[in-house]
């Protein structure tokens, strides 16, 4: 007999155990090992990385690589998250994933810029007839609860909107990250839990909250602010896998645990990377020789090579550090030791949370007076890097050179080309007027003239078909005639 499917705070005390501790979806990052590895401490809760709906209809390798092959009985509770914009497609997908997973979640939070270009995540966060339609129409056709995640609005009220919203089309548990989606990056700044605090006030179903998550104290500080029924981490928890223990082990012991799951549950050699130099975060930043062989290692036995050589040097460290180093030096705790690690920002910085913090991170971009002036002192690290490849580069963005702007979406337009077009909008103009560029090498008028001449050189042949049929007919006529003549 199949059970009916649980909604709101059944499914989160049932299905999710009343998970508190939870670990965001991270493109590349949270991938089965890390998630294994999560649980075993302190992790209640994961979600995979964020899955293209679209391609995970029609890709079988796909779904097998990201999900049907990271089969794992320890790997539960889980949600399976999508990125779509078309209802359909979006339950296609969900259908697919539903029997391997015990809730679908719908990313609205993704600020990236790809997320802009294939317009999802959070750029669809204006389209409320969209995202209604979609959110109905999953909840009607899975056997699994719908939920989602979001990032806010600017204003309170607008927010409290969109969560109820939200959850009258059917979603059944909401993670809300305090941020707008034009905070990301070193203009990030500190999440709004008055805003995630406001939501929770105003539905009647699970909140989970997401941003300022560092430590385990920054838990419990955020469900006593905001009584969200949960916690999301992801930046904290890639820095320091045990966050959710209120432990700081060493580097290694968490790397190394790590890469054995991996050997266990492979997965690709960048997440494994990517993974390690969250880790070694701040020991790279002394061991710069060994950063650059972190980077160019081709095989997991490497990675472990250069781990261990990591370790080696930070018990060499250990070993040699006098009493009065340790209470030097920037970071919390040496190094070695699991830490957050803060992203460098704006020079205004909000001490508390709330709404001023939010608008004090809601900054454009640099205007082009303010931009580095080509100076080896003002550059940052990677431009200095190009300078030291090519010392005759240069950043002065006076000095950049000036593009015309193609008369339809303002990418830059191809100086030869005859519509003043970018080469992507020639080539749809072209093609609908059968018409030739030169200058962007689209010659379909002249291939298309082409193939009307051959089409009218091969009617004029005669069937050469024909002719091999009657000349097959004269010759047995002539071979009868000689028979008949002999007899």
């Amino acid at each position: 007999m199949k059970m009916p499917k649980l909604k709101g705070f059944e499914f989160w005390r049932n299905t999710l155990r009343g998970a508190r501790y939870v670990v965001a979806p991270m493109v590349d990052q949270s991938e089965l090992a890390w998630r294994l590895l999560c649980r075993r401490h302190g992790a209640q809760l994961c979600y995979t990385p964020m899955l293209h709906a679209q391609v995970f209809v029609r890709d079988a390798n796909y779904r097998k690589e990201n999900l049907y092959c990271e089969v794992c009985p320890e790997d539960r509770p889980l949600i399976v998250q999508f990125c779509a914009n078309d209802p359909e497609v979006f339950v296609q997908a969900a259908l697919l994933a539903q029997d391997y997973c015990d809730a679908i979640d719908l990313n609205l939070g993704c600020p990236q810029m790809i997320a802009k270009r294939g317009h999802y995540g959070a750029f669809l966060q204006e389209e409320w007839d969209l995202l209604q339609r979609m959110i109905t129409l999953a909840n009607e056709k899975l056997s699994v609860p719908i939920t989602c995640k979001i990032r806010v609005f600017p204003e309170i009220a607008k927010t409290v909107k969109y969560a109820q919203l939200l959850e009258a089309a059917g979603c059944q548990l909401l993670t809300v990250h305090g941020r707008t989606k034009e905070q990301k990056g070193p203009l990030a700044g500190v999440a709004s839990w008055e805003h995630i605090q406001a939501v929770r006030k105003s539905v009647n179903i699970p909140v989970f909250a997401n941003g300022n998550i560092q430590y385990l104290s920054d838990v419990e500080r955020c469900i006593q602010k905001t009584g969200a029924h949960g916690v999301m981490s992801a930046e904290g928890n890639l820095h320091n896998p045990a966050l959710f223990e209120g432990r700081n082990p060493v580097v290694w012991e968490m790397a190394e645990e790590y890469l054995e799951i991996v050997q266990q549950y492979p997965c690709p050699l960048s997440y494994v990377r990517a993974h390690l130099f969250k880790l070694w975060h701040h020991t790279l930043q002394i061991h710069q020789q060994l950063r650059d062989e972190l980077a160019k290692v081709k095989t997991l036995e490497g990675l472990v090579a250069v781990n261990k050589e990591l370790k080696l040097h930070c018990q060499e460290e250990m070993a040699n550090l006098k009493e009065e180093d340790k209470r030097k030096g920037a970071l919390p705790f040496s190094h070695w030791i699991c830490q957050p690690y803060m992203r460098p920002g704006p020079k205004e910085t909000c001490k508390e949370n709330g709404t001023k913090a939010m608008e004090g991170s809601n900054r454009g971009k640099r205007a082009l007076e303010d931009e580095d002036d080509g100076s080896s002192d003002s550059l940052s690290k990677n431009k200095q890097k190009k300078k030291l490849r090519n010392p005759n580069k240069t950043f002065d963005p006076s000095l950049k050179p000036k593009y015309a702007k193609c008369d339809q979406c303002g990418n830059p337009k191809g100086n030869k080309c005859v519509f003043n077009l970018c080469r992507g909008c020639c080539k749809k103009r072209a093609f609908r007027e059968t018409a030739d560029c030169p200058g962007h090498g689209l010659l379909f008028k002249t291939k298309y003239e082409k193939s009307l001449l051959w089409k009218s050189s091969q009617s004029n042949l005669p069937n050469t078909e024909t002719i091999a049929q009657k000349g097959e007919m004269k010759e047995t006529r002539l071979l009868k005639e000689s028979i008949d003549g002999v007899a």
